[in-house]
């Protein structure tokens, strides 16, 4: 019997493509039951046409598509709704972070017929087996992890259960057309790679998707499995540096010292996600590890200077912790990346306020520290068809109405909102507010990871900047405006590395 042919698709999120690793450990899975080919609109700018020209060519029996909220959810509209034009009867299935978080809104969109909620490699497989025999009610509802329609009503079957399944497949980077120009310089190297050792995170933050993804559980890779596929990485493609997606790499020491030991060997230079709590607590044998292996810079939800607010966001870290690993990383020649969450619905002014002082002081104490400023925007609430319970609003306002179709969310505010750009509780003052102290921020200290800008230009930012810093002067920095876009800074809040 001929294999079944599925379309996978990455819609376009980013400028700077990196491998696709989502729809690539799906490809992984569907081996070799299923015969697969990816599209990522990361690379081809004209992805409705291709997605178009690829069924009516190949005649797919399927297509999945991985969503994220904000700018990739008008991409996976576009070519969702050009497939369904084409090919009426072609099931479209949706999975990622966008429809485990809002399946209703989903399912009120005419041109899907699934979502899967959580990790989708199993739930794909059992999804396609379901339907390719018929679509049974019955055989559908027992797919945990599916939502759905029967008789014109929505049905969210229950959680699937967190799984390591996914840490024993071997990526296929074949699986991915011309995989070699997915390796492009950076401030890490020539040649940087995407990769996704761990999974989830054992946290649960009220503003952050990857909580609601896998609601407080994580899984690592053995060591030897690290070792192989970087090594591979290296070997194969020259790779001489690493991204890694981990949500947080850093977790438990003890499970931590066979994977540093592996990068220790590699002495690849690396850039990863971690917490002020896991650095702080490690020893002095794993730091030489982590010097030894190059760690070049680490993400670190900061957050907020507020305790307070850092304990209603479920942060579960302090801001004296926020200090202390800044001077930590600065004795051990890490540039820590902090990340803050303005304006919360609760005092948005003061809180914002509060925060620019924070930076200044941290910029003080570690100057080379890198500042990402996004808005506190809690999560949407979690759906309320299941078992009854009503919604759970994560600390947005009472009242405020998200959202209820997938149309709706590709609105521009709500992509901003999704992506921590803005708010409907954000004033215009305090919009403008925030955007004048980053650009005077972003001028006196240029990000290190702009390895395109000729060391003089940004000399001259920071001095141009420097007394607007000085004297607090953030208000309508109109010269540094038409600097910038003389300039044309790398901005790594919204391209990444």
């Amino acid at each position: 019997m001929t294999p079944r042919r599925i379309l996978l698709i990455n819609p376009r999120i980013t400028s700077n493509a990196r491998f696709p690793l989502a729809v690539m450990q799906l490809a992984t899975a569907l081996k070799p039951q299923y015969v697969t080919r990816i599209l990522d609109g990361n690379i081809d700018r004209k992805l409705v046409a291709t997605a178009i020209a690829a069924q009516r060519e190949e005649g797919f029996e399927a297509v999945g598509i991985s969503v994220m909220g904000g700018p990739q959810l008008p991409a996976a509209i576009a070519v969702s709704k050009a497939l369904r034009e084409i090919a009426p009867r072609l099931p479209i299935i949706w999975g990622g972070y966008f429809p485990t978080i809002c399946p209703d809104a989903v399912l009120n969109s005419s041109f899907v017929d699934y979502a899967l909620r959580g990790q989708g490699e199993s739930a794909l497989i059992e999804l396609l087996t379901a339907h390719f025999d018929g679509a049974a009610p019955e055989a559908l509802g027992a797919i945990e992890g599916l939502s759905w329609r029967r008789a014109g009503e929505h049905v969210h079957n229950r959680d699937r259960t967190f799984t390591k399944e996914s840490l024993q497949h071997e990526i296929d980077y074949d699986s991915v057309a011309n995989p070699e120009r997915y390796l492009t310089p950076s401030y890490l190297g020539q040649r940087t790679t995407g990769y996704q050792a761990a999974l989830g995170c054992r946290y649960r933050c009220t503003f952050c998707g990857v909580a609601a993804m896998f609601k407080g559980k994580t899984a690592l890779p053995t060591a030897e499995r690290l070792e192989q596929e970087l090594g591979y990485l290296k070997t194969r493609f020259g790779a001489d540096s690493v991204q890694f997606y981990d949500h947080n790499f850093f977790d438990r020491e003890v499970d931590m010292v066979p994977l540093l030991e592996v990068l220790a060997r590699l002495e690849l230079p690396w850039w990863c996600y971690a917490r002020a709590d896991a650095l702080l607590n490690l020893s002095e044998s794993s730091w030489k590890l982590v010097r030894k292996s190059r760690l070049r810079m680490a993400y670190i939800g900061a957050e907020s200077p507020s305790d307070s607010v850092l304990h209603d966001m479920k942060k579960g870290t302090s801001a004296d912790q926020t200090l202390a690993v800044v001077e930590l990383c600065r004795r051990m020649g890490v540039v820590p990346e902090l990340s803050f969450m303005l304006a919360p619905p609760q005092d948005p002014e003061g809180e914002t306020e509060r925060t620019f002082e924070f930076i200044r002081r941290i910029k003080r104490a570690h100057p080379a520290t890198e500042i990402m400023l996004h808005v506190n925007t809690p999560l949407p609430p979690r759906r309320h068809a299941l078992n009854g319970m009503k919604p759970i609003s994560l600390g947005a306002p009472l009242g405020m109405k998200f959202p209820d179709t997938a149309e709706d969310w590709a609105a521009p505010e709500w992509v901003d909102y999704w992506c921590h750009k803005d708010a409907p509780w954000v004033s215009e003052k305090l919009r403008q507010r925030i955007s004048d102290f980053r650009a005077v921020l972003g001028c006196r200290f240029p990000t290190v990871t702009d390895i395109r800008t000729p060391v003089w230009q940004k000399t001259a930012l920071r001095g141009f900047s420097a007394w607007r810093y000085g004297l607090r002067r953030y208000d309508k920095p109109w010269e540094l405006d038409l600097l910038r876009r003389a300039v044309r800074l790398w901005d790594p809040q919204l391209k990444g590395l």
